[in-house]
């Protein structure tokens, strides 16, 4: 069984790997809209909608942790790695 504080280290690298895969869906620029502020990057994005990515990111990585948990905890796969 893992201790807490490894548990708590891989949820907090896997949702950080998630983050940065939900990041590009659905993102809408400047560009892509028409609407340009000046003085601002072109490319980026008109709402950005922080919280549902966060969501998202969570929804995502919760099952995504206990996969790879369940793949280091396995006897099988652990027999097989070594």
């Amino acid at each position: 069984m893992l201790a807490p504080a490894t548990f708590i280290a891989i949820y907090a690298i896997v949702w950080w790997i998630c983050l940065f895969i939900v990041l590009p869906f659905g993102v809408r620029n400047q560009v892509d809209t028409g609407d340009i502020v000046p003085g601002t990057e072109p490319g980026a994005p008109v709402a950005p909608r922080w919280w549902q990515r966060v969501l998202y990111t969570t929804l995502l990585s919760i099952p995504m942790t206990a996969l790879l948990i369940w793949a280091l905890s396995n006897p099988w796969l652990q027999e097989y790695w070594s």
